[in-house]
């Protein structure tokens, strides 16, 4: 969901100093080593930081709910397994497009971190549904969708990554989504890595969309947030704005035109912008059950309670 987009090369060692020279003669150095980007003005630089603090955001978001689950104890309840497949469906998607399209090892170590801290989310649900011994119709359904996730995962990572373009490409570092590259001489067409960026994104932003369905449905039968730690969605939605605004700062490349650019870019886009929309909803959702009584959904009767009330 990030349009930065900078000149870099497939081959090994593109961060050379005769391609630094050549392809980004006015840029900050740092940043075209360290993370692919040609940042040659205070936009692009400003597009940079905000997207590095956008990955920041996204790489600490999980913490909050990991705090509140050990704390509280209701994560099977409070959050929607649903919720959680999707996201690391979305994670899934950003990972194998790091192999598929040869990203920098920026991003593939941290695609990586993003489906480590899913599959932790997932094992903590996971341990508190086995602890309240709860079951449901739906657990074999659940447990088939995160092996087929995690199947679909571990089969695609392994696939031989898009062969370089001989020319000349555009990428960029990724915040939560993956980035695509195009070729800076046609704005038009779209090249091979292109299509494997777009095709990728296009399902990792429909599936981060789709995540936030049943986790406000959730919310909405329980009519209470209570084990939710909003922390999760406040710092999605920082991570979200700043890497739109990334987006927007960024200067476009010379010969590519806005429209050209924004339809390159769209999947992810839509995604960000969309997702940022839906935690706004839940964030609502948030203010209105605060002080609402916990309904639990998953818990059955207790068996230490009387019979007859007295």
């Amino acid at each position: 969901m990030w349009k930065g987009t900078v000149f870099t090369q497939s081959s090994p060692g593109w961060t050379d100093s005769g391609n630094f020279t050549s392809l980004c003669p006015n840029g900050s150095r740092w940043v075209w080593e360290g993370l692919g980007e040609c940042a040659q003005d205070g936009r692009d630089m400003a597009s940079v930081c905000l997207g590095l603090l956008s990955i920041v955001c996204f790489m600490v978001s999980s913490l909050p709910q990991y705090y509140s689950s050990c704390k509280k104890g209701n994560m099977d309840s409070a959050l929607s397994v649903w919720f959680l497949l999707l996201w690391l469906g979305g994670d899934s998607c950003n990972l194998i497009g790091s192999f598929l399209a040869d990203q920098l090892p920026l991003q593939t170590y941290t695609a990586i971190y993003y489906v480590l801290a899913d599959l932790l989310m997932l094992a903590m649900y996971m341990y508190y549904k086995m602890r309240h011994k709860v079951v449901h119709r739906r657990t074999v359904l659940n447990v088939v969708g995160i092996s087929c996730v995690l199947g679909l995962t571990a089969g695609l990572a392994h696939c031989p990554g898009v062969d370089p373009e001989p020319e000349m490409i555009l990428s960029g570092f990724r915040s939560r989504s993956l980035l695509s590259t195009a070729d800076a001489s046609s704005i038009q067409a779209f090249t091979t890595k292109e299509i494997v960026g777009f095709s990728i994104g296009s399902v990792s932003s429909v599936l981060y969309l789709c995540s936030r369905l049943p986790q406000m449905h959730t919310n909405f039968k329980r009519k209470s947030t209570e084990g939710v730690s909003y922390f999760l969605f406040a710092l999605v939605i920082l991570g979200n704005t700043t890497y739109g605004l990334s987006v927007l700062l960024k200067n476009p490349e010379p010969g590519q035109g806005e429209k050209s650019y924004l339809v390159h870019h769209l999947p992810w886009l839509i995604g960000s912008l969309g997702t940022l929309t839906l935690d706004l909803v839940i964030s609502v959702q948030f203010l209105i059950y605060r002080k609402a009584p916990v309904q639990n959904m998953n818990l059955g009767t207790d068996e230490t309670a009387p019979l007859i009330p007295s």
